[in-house]
């Protein structure tokens, strides 16, 4: 068995569910190396759906979540890029991080502050601010800019 880590992953970014996953975006998410979700799931049952998919699945909790075993903030590195997941953004870019992820305002997002990229997913469960629901799919590439795509639900 190989050791050698993965050099281009592509994964499925969901936030803000309330409670709701439509089936068809489950089934749009099925083929992703990863799924992450950027809290405000409200249910575990959410992250047992995304689990039963086989990808891995990570989650951060958000205000609107109970389960203290969902971390607040994860960091850690992906095709040589420092990722940092946090439901709500953050005034200033953390250090060490070259993307920050995030949910908490339904709006997606895509924003350079300093040398950190911020993106948001929007929610895909319960649009709001004039936005519709909406996921994302990140693309990483060791050695290559990440790519974005905002998916409308």
């Amino acid at each position: 068995m190989s050791s050698a880590r993965p050099s281009r992953r592509r994964i499925a970014v969901i936030s803000d569910s309330h409670e709701r996953l439509p089936t068809h975006v489950v089934e749009a998410i099925r083929g992703a190396d990863e799924i992450w979700h950027l809290g405000d799931v409200t249910s575990r049952s959410i992250i047992e759906r995304l689990s039963k998919l086989g990808p891995p699945v990570r989650v951060v909790r958000g205000n609107c979540d109970d389960i203290m075993e969902w971390p607040l903030i994860e960091t850690f590195t992906v095709c040589g890029v420092r990722i940092h997941l946090e439901h709500i953004p953050p005034k200033w870019p953390p250090e060490r991080a070259d993307l920050l992820l995030h949910g908490h305002t339904h709006v997606p997002r895509d924003d350079m502050i300093g040398s950190v990229r911020f993106l948001n997913p929007g929610s895909v469960g319960k649009a709001n601010k004039g936005a519709p629901a909406s996921y994302a799919w990140l693309h990483l590439e060791t050695r290559t800019v990440p790519t974005w795509k905002i998916v409308l639900v």
